[in-house]
């Protein structure tokens, strides 16, 4: 085998330029694909970051019904005290699961005794909101990061809200709402900080302590709209999906349907439509990687049987089967995909490790600062270079099966 890779390399040096060609045709593929993939999968692990650990957390647990009716909050699809204690119960015994947060969210009036506007509320528990959603604290542009993250009688306001309505961190507000009953109730709360937006979810929405949410609300049981959810592993995601759909999927209501609904960020985001499309996107530059490659090996192999005619039918008459035939040309296209492979994944690691060092800042949404730090993972490379390879030989199959089966007196007399 060696020989024949010997043989091979010196067959493809007798035709430098051409070679050279092919590698870099092969290079510039190899550095598209890597460098699009790191950028892009940086791009996605941010946002989603951004996504799951400042707003939703990676799972929502909620009463049946309830997301589908999430833009008007319904307060009548809140979970009881008996589902809360069920879901608590089910996640304690989920190793997976690091900690959840119930919450009360509602929708009312927001007003600074000036003017008054509509508003979206979560009511927390603010040390298990901390833990669940970790980034929410680091949003505080304005008021105190210190300490817990709100206190009784306090609000966080989104920064949109704060400008337009010219409130500021100290300052008396009033929150208007009407429960399940349709009674008006208000509260006056203290402004503790402003939150930086955010693009999707959860960028317009304030936050209070769930006892005061309760309150405001006159509920006469500890409801709660939805449990977030944060795992240890965000990998572990769709399994820890499907154990818990199946632990809770006992729970049914007097007609037999479930009673409870689990719901993944990508069910509640719309940001997992872009997630998507930048899947897919790759999947796109992987098949034009793979045409180049193609193309690319076929052509230069294409053209070494046609001008080595004589030369297979020189070899072929001292008695070398066709099998040897085969694997000469065969080990040529190995060659090729091998080199371009190396010196693609060299270029592609230089210049992800330069723009780690130089990372890439850029506003998204609402003024949103993203830094992307491009990575690639090892399994994506040994992927793409194993698909090169792959494809390389496949290119050179056909080429060195024609080579192979060449009649060697028609060869010699190949002109």
């Amino acid at each position: 085998m060696l020989d024949v890779l010997k043989i091979a390399g010196r067959n493809l040096s007798r035709y430098r330029r051409r070679t050279v060609l092919t590698l870099l045709l092969i290079s510039i593929g190899m550095v598209a694909v890597l460098l699009f993939i790191s950028v892009t999968g940086s791009f996605k692990a941010s946002m989603v970051g951004q996504i799951t650990d400042s707003v939703l957390g990676h799972l929502e647990v909620h009463r049946a019904g309830y997301v589908a009716s999430i833009d008007n909050l319904p307060l009548n699809l809140n979970m009881g005290p008996a589902d809360v204690a069920k879901v608590e119960q089910v996640l304690g015994r989920f190793g997976d699961v690091q900690t959840w947060s119930p919450r009360v969210k509602f929708g009312g009036m927001y007003s600074n005794f000036v003017e008054t506007t509509s508003v979206r509320v979560n009511g927390v528990d603010p040390e298990r909101e901390a833990a669940t959603v970790p980034l929410l604290a680091r949003r505080i542009v304005e008021g105190r990061k210190e300490g817990p993250l709100i206190g009784k009688g306090e609000i966080l306001i989104p920064v949109l809200l704060a400008r337009g309505m010219k409130t500021q961190v100290g300052d008396n507000i009033v929150l208007v709402t009407t429960n399940r009953d349709g009674s008006v109730n208000g509260k006056t709360f203290v402004v503790r900080g402003v939150l930086e937006s955010i693009s999707g979810p959860g960028g317009r929405d304030s936050y209070i302590d769930i006892a005061d949410a309760r309150e405001l609300l006159r509920m006469k049981e500890p409801e709660v709209s939805e449990i977030a959810i944060r795992l240890k592993d965000p990998s572990m995601l769709d399994r820890t999906e499907s154990r818990l759909k199946q632990a809770l999927a006992g729970q049914l209501d007097k007609e037999g349907r479930p009673v409870l609904e689990v719901h993944s960020w990508a069910d509640l985001s719309p940001f997992a439509n872009l997630a998507r499309m930048i899947d897919l996107m790759t999947v796109f530059i992987k098949v034009m990687l793979v045409a180049i490659v193609l193309v690319s090996v076929m052509n230069v192999m294409v053209m070494a049987v046609y001008e080595r005619i004589r030369e297979i039918g020189t070899i072929a008459a001292i008695g070398t089967p066709p099998r040897r035939i085969l694997s000469l040309f065969l080990a040529e296209g190995l060659l090729l995909g091998l080199i371009g492979t190396a010196l693609g994944t060299v270029i592609s690691l230089a210049v992800i490790y330069a723009l780690d060092i130089w990372q890439l800042h850029f506003i998204f949404g609402q003024q949103q600062e993203l830094v992307l730090v491009p990575r690639i993972g090892v399994m994506d490379n040994v992927a793409i270079a194993a698909m090169v390879l792959g494809v390389a030989v496949l290119a050179s199959l056909q080429p060195a099966w024609k080579a192979s089966r060449l009649d060697p007196i028609e060869a010699l007399r190949h002109v």
